[in-house]
């Protein structure tokens, strides 16, 4: 590496939540760990694949659902941080992580370090509603989209809306407390959305989009880390040509593509809102206007961050820990035509990918090199107990995803 990392300031992976097969905490922990950087983690248990990993220093077992009080929490963190000895880097996998850091900032400071963002910012750009209403503020553009308030409002917004439409959760932590869908979900008709939306109780969290059709889109990622001017000291983007669920969840295979069109309108963004940290943005670029439409900005890593890296060996965990430490952060291209495969959920996306009309053009006809989110040769205990635990979960949320789609489309 043409950089050293500060190895006397280590790192903690901090997440909320009961998701042990989580290959981007496994990522940061071999990004960092590999530099000597000394590695903990939170875990569901001793047998998650993070705390298989040769880098980790030591896993704090602490299972959490995400919706405990928000200062059980920060408790927690606090005596986590006194048995490190020493402050860490934060490192959030998830909304709820990096939103209880930024809003008890106070509490955590001089205990951890973290990038210093205005309190109120993450929470309100998780929010799909917060989210959207900041792309409108600032002229960026996002599918049309309703955030009704009580059953009625679905009831009007299915009478006068253009189907299919797109449900997701509305706000961090209410998706883990009282998730109204299984994620991002697809309705095809209006008879579908009032059934489910019968269980959404009398203040539906919910959002309601406008529907981009897959066979006039593409979709589109960036991931950065901005420092306290909000000035990007590492900033890549890249397309994903499968995600699982299909065309929803998370990214199964992307490419590193240089779009300087859309680094530029990342770039300006966090600007103007003044954020500062790790971001990862999903954007589906709509070939029927030629737009970029922002649908997703999680204030954090995303968990295929590791498809981002520079020719100096810089990726999105890397810079803000060189930055927090008072340390530079070298300049270098991305790695252009990288791909990233996250073994366990590629292949069901690629056989549910064959009819789906979905193409990505701008990615390369062959891949410069590979990055593989599980199997490394350096560190082989976390694919193998991924494997281990693959099965089960893996079926329940096949069958939870069928089961959504069935009832959504019942009368299609």
């Amino acid at each position: 590496m043409p950089f050293e990392a500060d190895t006397d300031v280590p790192a903690l992976i901090v997440k909320f939540g009961d998701y042990p097969l989580h290959h981007g905490g496994v990522g940061a922990i071999r990004s960092l760990g590999r530099l000597g950087v000394p590695m903990y983690a939170i875990t569901e248990d001793r047998c998650t694949p993070a705390a298989a990993s040769r880098y980790l220093t030591r896993a704090f077992v602490w299972p959490t659902t995400g919706t405990e009080d928000p200062g059980r929490l920060v408790e927690g963190l606090i005596r986590i941080g006194r048995r490190i000895g020493r402050p860490a880097v934060l490192v959030p996998t998830d909304e709820e992580a990096a939103i209880l850091i930024a809003e008890h900032q106070r509490d955590l400071f001089g205990r951890f370090l973290f990038p210093r963002v205005e309190p109120a910012l993450p929470r309100r750009l998780a929010s799909k509603q917060g989210l959207h209403e900041l792309c409108v503020e600032h002229g960026i553009a996002s599918p049309e989209a309703a955030f009704p308030q009580s059953y009625d409002d679905v009831v009007a917004f299915a009478e006068k809306a253009r189907f299919p439409v797109v449900a997701k959760n509305r706000e961090a932590f209410v998706r883990r407390r009282r998730p109204a869908v299984n994620g991002t979900t697809r309705i095809a008709t209006r008879e579908g959305l009032l059934a489910l939306a019968r269980d959404w109780g009398e203040r539906p969290g919910v959002i309601l989009q406008e529907y981009l059709p897959r066979e006039e889109a593409e979709d589109w990622i960036v991931h950065a880390y901005f420092d306290a001017n909000s000035t990007p000291l590492a900033l890549f983007t890249g397309v994903k040509v499968r995600s699982w669920p299909p065309h929803a969840g998370m990214t199964a295979n992307a490419y590193v593509v240089d779009n300087p069109e859309l680094a530029d309108l990342a770039a300006r963004f966090i600007k103007q809102i003044g954020y500062t940290g790790v971001i990862d943005l999903d954007l589906r670029f709509d070939r029927r206007d030629g737009q970029y439409k922002l649908l997703d900005f999680n204030p954090r890593m995303g968990a295929q961050f590791r498809l981002f890296e520079s020719e100096s060996g810089v990726d999105v965990v890397r810079a803000m820990h060189l930055d927090l430490t008072g340390r530079a952060v070298p300049e270098g291209e991305q790695r252009a035509g990288h791909r990233y495969v996250v073994e366990n959920i590629d292949l069901p996306a690629l056989l549910a990918y064959r009819r789906s009309g979905y193409t990505t053009p701008h990615a390369p006809a062959r891949p410069s090199g590979t990055e593989l989110a599980w199997l490394a040769g350096d560190d082989p205990l976390p694919f193998l107990t991924m494997l281990g635990r693959f099965v089960r979960p893996g079926a329940k949320h096949l069958y939870q995803l069928w089961r959504t789609s069935r009832r959504g489309s019942a009368a299609n």
